[in-house]
Order: structure tokens, then sequence, then C-alpha cells
């Protein structure tokens, strides 16, 4: 591949290889939820794939929000 540009080839390649966090689908409380998973047990919530509505008023399963888990019992 041939690249004609102007733009600094750093500018070009920004974010090319940087590494996305591995997210799983966690199933708890009858919500499907997507995480990311964190040490200690821990996840930090990315977004709820299927929730009753009211779920997406809670403070406390907001995205960005930390919540228990463990691998394997969802």
């Amino acid at each position: 591949m041939t690249l004609y540009t102007v733009m600094p080839m750093d500018q070009v390649w920004e974010g090319t290889w940087n590494v996305s966090p591995q997210l799983h689908e966690l199933r708890q409380g009858g919500m499907l939820m997507q995480v990311e998973p964190l040490e200690n047990g821990r996840a930090k919530i990315v977004r709820l794939l299927h929730c009753p509505l009211k779920c997406y008023l809670d403070p406390a399963l907001s995205p960005g929000a930390i919540i228990p888990y463990l691998p394997g019992l969802s």
C-alpha cells in the first residue's frame, strides 16, 4: 500500500496500535450488561444491553460504575 500525504506519519498512524480493553457480557439480576473486568473481582460497566427501563435511571448502573464481578458465575 502506498499512501501519499502531507500529514506527518505520527499523525497518520496515531491510535493504530492501541489495544482496546477486553469486554464481557454479564447477566446479573435479570439485566444484560457489557463490562470491562478489573482486578479484585470487580468490573466497570460499559453499557446496559437489556434491562428494565428504570435501570437506566439508576446511578449505580450508569456507565463507569464499579460492580462486583466473578467470571463464570454470570
